[in-house]
C-alpha cells in the first residue's frame, strides 16, 4: 500500500499536476495539503474521474487539508480540537483532517508555518503543536494503526536545510519548534523517511519559488510521515517524488511516499 502526502499549494492552480501525478504513480491514499479553496470549490468530480474518494476540509485562499483514497473513507474529525476561546474548541483553520480507511487512521496535517519569529503566529504554531501533540497520544494510547502525514512545517534537523546560516532566524528551525517535534516524536511515533534515508544528507521536499532555489537545490525537508509501531512494522521503503517539483507550474513542494506491507 502507498501512502503520500503532497502540499499542492493551491488545489485549483495545480489541479493538472496533481491529476498527473495520481495517474503516474497511483497512490493508495493521498492527503493533500494548503487546498487554498472553500470545501464546496475543491473539484472533487476530477478527483473522482481520476478514481479517488475525497474528503475535504477546506478554507477560502488559505490552509485546507484532504484526504484522498482508492477505498471508501469514514470522516473521524475535520478540525484539530483544543484552541481555547473558541465556542467548538476547535480553531478557524483548515489544517487537520483524521479518517479511517483501508484499516489504517490517517491524518492530514497542515501545520502552521510560524513566520515571522518572534510573535502572534510563532506563539499560533507552538500552541497548535502542544495540540497536535495532545491529539496523536490519544490515538498512541488506543493503540490505533495510524499515519500522521503532511507539511509540518518542521526541519527536524540541521541537516534538513540546504542553509543552516540562512534559516537560522526562520521559525521551521527554532529551537522550540523542534522541540515541539521531539515532543511528539518521544510518544513512540517512527519518522519514515529519515529511517529510509538515515545518511542523506539532501534529503528536501520542499524548495522555495525565489532565488533560484529548485535549480541550486536549496531545499528543506519539511513534509514527514509519522507512523505507529504495527505500521512501522510493515514498513517496505519511502521516497520523494522529486522531480515532479521541476515540472512546469509545479508546487513547490515535492510529493513524499511511503510504501507499507498489506
Amino acid at each position: 500500500m502507498r501512502i503520500a502526502t503532497f502540499n499542492v499549494n493551491g488545489i485549483k492552480a495545480r489541479l493538472p499536476r496533481l491529476l498527473e501525478w495520481l495517474e503516474e504513480t497511483k497512490p493508495d491514499i493521498a492527503c493533500l495539503q494548503e487546498l487554498k479553496s472553500v470545501t464546496e470549490n475543491v473539484p472533487v468530480a476530477d478527483l473522482q474521474d481520476a478514481g479517488y474518494h475525497a474528503l475535504v476540509h477546506g478554507q477560502k485562499g488559505f490552509n485546507g487539508v484532504a484526504i484522498l483514497s482508492r477505498e471508501p473513507a469514514e470522516l473521524v474529525m475535520a478540525g484539530l480540537p483544543g484552541e481555547d476561546g473558541l465556542e467548538d474548541g476547535k480553531d478557524d483553520h483548515a489544517r487537520y483532517i483524521e479518517a479511517d480507511v483501508s484499516g489504517l487512521r490517517v491524518a492530514s496535517i497542515y501545520l502552521p508555518n510560524g513566520n515571522p519569529v518572534p510573535g502572534a503566529k510563532f506563539d499560533y504554531k507552538l500552541r497548535w503543536m502542544d495540540r497536535l501533540r495532545e491529539r496523536v497520544a490519544h490515538l498512541w494510547d488506543a493503540e490505533v494503526p495510524t499515519v500522521l502525514t503532511g507539511d509540518f512545517n518542521v526541519a527536524p534537523e540541521p541537516r534538513d536545510v540546504f542553509s543552516v546560516r540562512a534559516m537560522a532566524g526562520d521559525a521551521l528551525t527554532q529551537p522550540e519548534s523542534r522541540a515541539a517535534w521531539r515532543s511528539i516524536l518521544s510518544q513512540g511515533w517512527l519518522e519514515a523517511l529519515r529511517a529510509v534515508h538515515p545518511h542523506d544528507e539532501e534529503l528536501y521536499t520542499f524548495w522555495d519559488y525565489q532565488a533560484g532555489a529548485w535549480p541550486r537545490n536549496a531545499g528543506i525537508r519539511i513534509d514527514h510521515h509519522l507512523l505507529s509501531p504495527t505500521i512501522a512494522d510493515r514498513l517496505l521503503d519511502a521516497q520523494v517524488d522529486k522531480e515532479y517539483r521541476g515540472r512546469e507550474k509545479a508546487s513547490d513542494h515535492a510529493p513524499v511516499w511511503i510504501e507499507i506491507a498489506d
